[in-house]
């Protein structure tokens, strides 16, 4: 099976050495200078996409056309929207509990039929959306550091994507039903998942970093209702 078919079915794939090392040394780089203004607990950083135009410029590329490789979509109908860096390290580290990612940033708050409800996320307006908008969209996990089984890697529960949104009772029977696939992946590496897909993170027991550059992408194609607009944090 290929990997598109891999992302289908269960709702995520690893893309192995997904770009160059120029480009990685790059990207890497320019997230040391930003996570520089991050508070030491913090579990990630946000705003990337404004706050690092390198990484700004990374997403609307190489990582674009990665993107629209897994969800069978010319690039320019995909648009970066979320970038977040997370630096799991000893002085930053946490748990997440099985979840899936329910909200995408706007420029502004509207009251509009469906959507809700609304939440601030590093001064920027997100809200819930209808599952349709996040059936289209794909984040990509860039690591820049080695993941191993020791340091927190993410977990998936494969095919969970295609149950819809999903309760506590409901996460509670997926997790009781199937095993957990934990993302373990080396530096260069990315892993695609589906918004959807049931995901956790453990505490990482070993003292290395573990440096995530996730980025989200939503397809145009799947516009927001007016006045709502799509945001860029």
């Amino acid at each position: 099976m290929s990997l598109v078919d891999d992302f289908k079915r269960d709702g995520f794939c690893l893309l192995a050495n997904a770009i160059s090392h120029t480009d990685l040394e790059q990207v890497q780089s320019a997230a040391d200078v930003v996570a520089r203004h991050q508070p030491k607990q913090a579990a990630g950083l946000r705003g990337l996409l404004a706050k690092s135009a390198t990484i700004s410029t990374l997403a609307d590329t190489i990582l674009r056309d990665i993107a629209a490789r897994i969800l069978e979509q010319p690039s320019h109908r995909l648009r970066a929207v979320r970038a977040i860096l997370f630096d799991k390290n000893p002085k930053a580290n946490w748990y997440v509990t099985w979840h899936q990612d329910l909200a995408i940033p706007v420029i502004a708050r509207h009251e509009v039929p469906g959507y809700g409800p609304w939440s601030i996320k590093d001064g920027v307006p997100h809200v819930q959306p209808p599952i349709a908008v996040l059936q289209s969209m794909v984040s990509l996990r860039l690591h820049l550091d080695d993941c191993f089984a020791s340091n927190g890697p993410v977990l998936f529960l494969p095919g969970s994507h295609v149950a819809g949104l999903l309760d506590a009772a409901q996460i509670a029977e997926w997790r009781a039903r199937i095993s957990p696939v934990s993302g373990i992946a080396a530096r260069g590496d990315i892993i695609a998942m589906k918004p959807l897909v049931l995901h956790s993170s453990a505490e990482a027991e070993s003292p290395a970093k573990r440096r995530v550059l996730h980025v989200e992408f939503a397809n145009v194609d799947v516009p927001l209702p007016p006045p709502l607009e799509w945001g860029r944090a």
